[in-house]
């Protein structure tokens, strides 16, 4: 068995570990002792010695990832653990229905530290399986992790999709090849949600291929787009769009800055219904496009990628959510309905319905928040690691002074 390596970390920077917080920065390092090397075992000692975890190793600023806390210590993390951890992965999505479901069969498997396997995100879209991997030490383990894979899905599985060189830094990529399918074999795949039909596409699609996150929050929006005259912002594959149709939206326009997302977009609209007429698509920057058009809408959706991954451009990203709500408060029809998210890490809820107001109030517009939206079962929050709530949403009734 290769040795462990020993981090010692500074006086009172035990805290957060203590706490179960998963993350241990560089600058809390003492000192190091042992074989130092991206992916090799790493326990984490106190200043007084005490042992508080054992995780995987890194040379960034996150330097270990923690996947066990005391008392539990395990001697290497091999295939019985990666098995053990995936399969608690699965009972949980199994508790929450989403297995075995007949109306839904795409659903996150993995939520990094929302599944205490922090830097590791896996979803799966009816059999197919597309690991990203965000931790350079974490990569080691992948053909460990796909192994797992493969017991706990057995004869299910149809294939397991690497996509992890969109996540990880170019340099760690230097003189090695991307394998991309691990195990199997696919080309577009065919998955149903809440029995709305959609292609995905695993390879070149933004993330994983599909925003699972917003499952919830294009159900219930379907509860409010019957007779509506709807513009769908930032469509991506159109998932918004396909639930407002079945809904009985009066019109649809979906709007995507990207050519190849709106041609899938329409693609997912031509799956789900044979008369498309009332559905519009529309290949334009959304700033632009709301600040030129003169058409109002009954309901709009706001979704628009990270404006802020980091805290040294939190204001930035404020001051575009803000610009972006101001725009769409004025195109809004008295009574509509507005779907707005941010899925920024950074900018927490307060903070964004702070941004909100801000927008309305230089809209002139009266605003009231029927819902509060956030993240499904399959991406779930670790109370010790609250930057796991990343999705934040409001559905807003708009109104005139």
């Amino acid at each position: 068995m290769t040795k462990s390596l020993k981090i010692i970390l500074r006086s009172g920077k035990d805290d957060a570990v203590r706490r179960y917080h998963p993350w241990v920065f560089s600058g809390a390092i003492k000192k190091m002792e042992g074989p130092v090397y991206d992916g090799c075992l790493a326990e984490v000692f106190s200043n007084k010695d005490e042992y508080l975890g054992s995780g995987i190793f890194q040379d960034a600023t996150i330097a270990v990832r923690i996947f066990a806390f005391a008392p539990e210590r395990p001697q290497a993390f091999e295939a019985e653990f990666w098995e053990e951890k995936i399969h608690a992965a699965y009972r949980l999505r199994e508790i929450s229905g989403l297995t075995n479901n007949p109306q839904t069969n795409m659903y996150r498997l993995v939520h990094g530290e929302g599944d205490h396997l922090p830097g590791l995100i896996i979803d799966h879209y009816n059999g197919h399986l597309v690991i990203q991997i965000h931790a350079t030490g974490l990569y080691h383990f992948i053909d460990a992790i796909a192994e797992a894979l493969k017991t706990v899905y057995g004869k299910k599985l149809q294939s397991i999709f690497d996509k992890s060189r969109e996540t990880l830094p170019a340099a760690f990529w230097k003189d090695k090849e991307s394998r991309e399918f691990i195990y199997g074999n696919a080309n577009e795949i065919e998955v149903t949600e809440y029995n709305r039909r959609f292609l995905i596409d695993i390879g070149k699609g933004q993330k994983t291929g599909f925003f699972i996150d917003q499952r919830e929050n294009r159900q219930l929006l379907a509860r409010y787009a019957k007779g509506k005259k709807v513009l769908n912002t930032f469509c991506y594959t159109g998932g918004f769009s396909v639930y407002a149709m079945h809904a009985g939206a009066l019109q649809v326009t979906s709007l995507d800055s990207s050519a190849p997302a709106i041609a899938l977009t329409e693609k997912n609209i031509a799956l789900n219904f044979e008369d498309t007429a009332r559905h519009q698509s529309v290949t334009s920057d959304a700033m632009e496009f709301l600040k030129s058009n003169y058409e109002t809408y009954d309901l709009i959706i706001l979704d628009p990628p990270a404006y802020a991954k980091h805290q040294h451009v939190k204001h930035n990203a404020v001051q575009g959510y803000k610009r972006l709500n101001l725009e769409a408060l004025k195109v809004i029809k008295d009574g509509g309905i507005l779907f707005t998210f941010s899925c920024s890490q950074v900018v927490d809820m307060q903070l964004f319905r702070s941004t909100i107001m801000a927008a309305a109030i230089l809209a002139g517009r009266k605003i009231r928040i029927l819902h509060q939206l956030g993240q499904p079962a399959d991406h779930p929050v670790n109370i010790f690691h609250p930057e796991g709530q990343y999705l934040k949403g409001l559905v807003l009734a708009v109104g005139n002074p």
